[in-house]
């Protein structure tokens, strides 16, 4: 008990703390703010948050159409349809978490401050993604520091997006066998789909963020490794149905 009251105290002194130096608020720097990017990030930008936009749209597409057969009680079709969903899954999450890896490389170089917006437990569904949240936001409040925090925002995106990944797979092997149809697989689906495109959204917001802090050498790097990750294979991954 002792540890919490004093865990608790740690954060309110914390906050108190950040407010007085105005660190609550984002950070700015010239140039960023997330304001639209200049012509020279552009093609840095553009590529991969194209593909990353499009994966998530054609995922959309192709879980509705699963949640449709459902509601239509063409069980099977439903979960054929989810068998798609999982393949475009898959891709969508190479891309994010390939992003996430790539950002977490080139923030050691940036020499300005980066900004940092916090991300809100309030805007996920799921519960697993919740308790990450939770805690990420228990550290940030202890964090004075906008490029540990910036490495914190995106250790919490990568650690969900896998997280989210397995609960995903479980989901669906679980139902693909028997062709569940109940109120609560479902709902599962519904939420861990709406909790990834949450966190599809909030890595492009970082790659962005951290796009802008970057000199004109440093971005060009990092277009290369960005195109790598691009060329692992753009094609949809179908999976087979389980055995």
């Amino acid at each position: 008990m002792q540890w919490f009251i004093g865990g608790l105290i740690l954060v309110a002194v914390a906050a108190l703390l950040r407010h007085i130096l105005q660190m609550g608020t984002t950070e700015r720097t010239p140039g960023s703010g997330l304001a639209p990017l200049g012509e020279e990030f552009h093609g840095v930008y553009g590529p991969l948050a194209q593909a990353i936009e499009t994966h998530t749209t054609i995922l959309g597409i192709t879980m509705n159409d699963a949640f449709g057969e459902r509601e239509a009680d063409r069980h099977e079709m439903a979960w054929n349809a989810m068998r798609l969903a999982r393949g475009e899954w898959e891709r969508l999450r190479e891309l994010v978490m390939g992003l996430l890896n790539v950002l977490n490389k080139f923030l050691p170089s940036t020499n300005v401050v980066v900004p940092v917006r916090p991300v809100a437990v309030g805007h996920f569904k799921s519960r697993a993604v919740k308790d990450h949240i939770r805690l990420y936001e228990f550290l940030d409040q202890i964090i004075f520091s906008s490029k540990p925090r910036f490495a914190l925002r995106l250790r919490l995106l990568y650690r969900t997006c896998g997280t989210l990944n397995k609960e995903f797979k479980r989901t669906c092997n679980e139902g693909a066998l028997t062709f569940d149809s109940s109120n609560e697989i479902w709902e599962r689906l519904d939420f861990d789909y709406h909790d990834f495109d949450m966190i599809a959204k909030e890595t492009l917001l970082a790659f962005k963020t951290l796009l802008v802090c970057l000199s004109t050498e440093q971005s060009q790097e990092l277009a290369l490794d960005l195109q790598a990750l691009l060329e692992r294979g753009m094609r949809v991954l179908v999976l087979p149905p389980p055995n």
